[in-house]
């Protein structure tokens, strides 16, 4: 094709960029004037939901109606778990209209989360779909091209990662799969058109079979953006290099520019990717998108915490650390939290859940706006001997190690031991390494000054062994936490290691595969 043509193709494209970035302006003032109106847009949010679901069983039953005030809310509805909606859920699923919400449901997010093999199914109504999943989509990219408004975004292809399981019929009324699965499945058609791989392959059920056709019919196509979980990514973009022999993605993809990414923490792989993109206009971009709703967009590349997003069809409260699992746990409104404190998250939202706790905790770190990290989950982490270890401080040891100690981890986990006849114990660390230190004994001296530092608890713990003794290090053979997670059917999509667990359950499965 001659150069004058080539060059009008790439002028079109980037004037036809330009016109689409216009559409993203309004949103872009409205989300930097969350900050302000925070308070009032929650309490509208909860208003909204109340209205809405008034007439359904669950309203009737809880008195929707009679509910005025953020009191009259907490008192007449009680804190949820899955257990506690589950039944509701099945009759729903079996066609069974105006229960949690309004009309028949139709699709279902399949999560089995990571700690039981049983699985969930949440509702995804059309109210949460479009209004707080693909509305957390839309403003993922318009947070992106207000920081590069000359980004050629919309001119080369998005690569998404998606779902390790097609969705399925679970009787001629529903449908389940994978949230990324049910997501890509309700896609407008539009955004095909600037999508790889093709929908039949990314929506394919076994997860060996797709990361090779995936690549098949990627590895020549201009991708500029990346959207996945990075444990995952990090696989296929391995295969793309094994298949086009490049050292770098950069070989491949020379236009390569963002990487949206959430799921689990970046930063154990960060230097992984670094190390792969060795490109200065690459950008790193997280979210926080379960599959009980759309939480959280990083909206400052200068930023690694989370904006909260709160008008999204859902209603936040918060129980602090210290009261969960109690009988009378405190529940606080967003207007109540404190930042440097942890807290498990409590949702109402427009897929129908109500007061449920999702499982994950978070940490404000800024208030109006409110901005946060998520610091684990409510049932990974370790307090075996007061030490209050929480996953953000083991990922963040676990970087800080790698980078004093020259090395590179894939995958760990943690637990601790007990030594029962001295009242003391240690944490075990199973990690798989991409590159291994040259001195383990000096590498877990590092993660054990690394979690002193991050941790009061833990450091206090650790002072004179009074209690917790120096960490220590199993390293796990190639592979292991891959062959776990498939013999669990767990490969690909939203799987991913327990980090830390308070028990014995998870390591030991995978010292036994060791």
């Amino acid at each position: 094709m001659p150069t004058f043509a080539i060059n009008s193709i790439k002028e079109s494209m980037n004037i036809f960029t330009k016109t689409v970035s216009l559409i993203f302006r309004k949103r872009q003032l409205e989300i930097e004037n969350f900050a302000q109106r925070i308070d009032t847009i929650q309490q509208k949010q909860l208003q909204a939901l109340l209205q809405t679901a008034r007439n359904t069983e669950w309203g009737q039953k809880y008195r929707f109606t009679d509910i005025r005030t953020y009191t009259d809310f907490c008192r007449q509805i009680p804190l949820q778990s899955y257990e506690d909606i589950k039944a509701d859920v099945h009759r729903m699923i079996n066609g069974e209209k105006n229960i949690l919400w309004p009309a028949e449901i139709k699709w279902y997010a399949k999560s089995s989360g990571t700690t039981h093999d049983k699985s969930k199914y949440l509702p995804v109504t059309p109210d949460i779909l479009k209004g707080c999943h693909y509305k957390g989509g839309f403003d993922c990219v318009a947070l992106y091209l207000r920081h590069n408004p000359s980004s050629p975004f919309f001119s080369k292809k998005g690569l998404i990662l998606g779902g390790s399981h097609s969705p399925s019929n679970l009787n001629n009324r529903a449908h389940c799969g994978d949230l990324s699965a049910v997501l890509l499945q309700n896609l407008n058609p539009l955004v095909n058109l600037v999508r790889v791989p093709d929908k039949k392959i990314i929506l394919m059920g076994e997860w060996e079979s797709k990361i090779q056709a995936i690549v098949e019919n990627t590895w020549n196509k201009d991708v500029n953006s990346l959207s996945g979980v990075p444990s995952w990514m990090l696989v296929l973009i391995q295969e793309i290099l094994k298949k086009t022999g490049k050292e770098y993605l950069t070989d491949v993809w020379p236009n390569l520019e963002i990487f949206f990414h959430g799921g689990i923490s970046f930063e154990p792989y960060r230097d992984q990717y670094k190390t792969l993109i060795p490109s200065d206009k690459m950008h790193y971009m997280e979210t926080y998108n379960a599959s009980e709703g759309f939480f959280g967009i990083q909206d400052d590349p200068a930023d690694p915490t989370l904006l909260l997003m709160p008008d999204y069809g859902i209603f936040y409260e918060f129980i602090p650390m210290n009261e969960v699992g109690t009988s009378y746990p405190a529940v606080l409104p967003l207007e109540s939290v404190e930042t440097g404190k942890n807290y498990a998250v409590v949702i109402t939202t427009s897929g129908g859940l109500w007061r449920y706790q999702i499982g994950d905790t978070i940490r404000f770190t800024s208030l109006f706006p409110h901005k946060f990290i998520i610091s684990g989950r409510t049932k990974h982490y370790i307090n075996a001997f007061g030490e209050e270890l929480m996953v953000d401080n083991a990922d963040k040891a676990i970087q800080i190690a790698c980078r004093q100690a020259g090395a590179k981890v894939k995958e760990y986990t943690a637990a601790p031991v007990f030594l029962l006849e001295k009242g003391q114990g240690y944490h075990e660390w199973f990690i798989e390494f991409e590159k291994m230190p040259g001195d383990i004994p000096n590498f877990a001296l590092i993660l054990d000054e690394a979690l002193i530092n991050l941790n009061s608890d833990y450091e206090a713990k650790r002072y004179k062994n009074i209690s917790l003794q120096l960490p220590r290090i199993t390293i796990a053979r190639r592979g292991v936490f891959y062959d776990w997670l498939k013999g669990k059917g767990k490969l690909g999509g939203q799987h991913k290691i327990p980090r830390l667990s308070n028990d014995r359950t998870y390591i030991e499965e995978l010292l036994a595969l060791n």
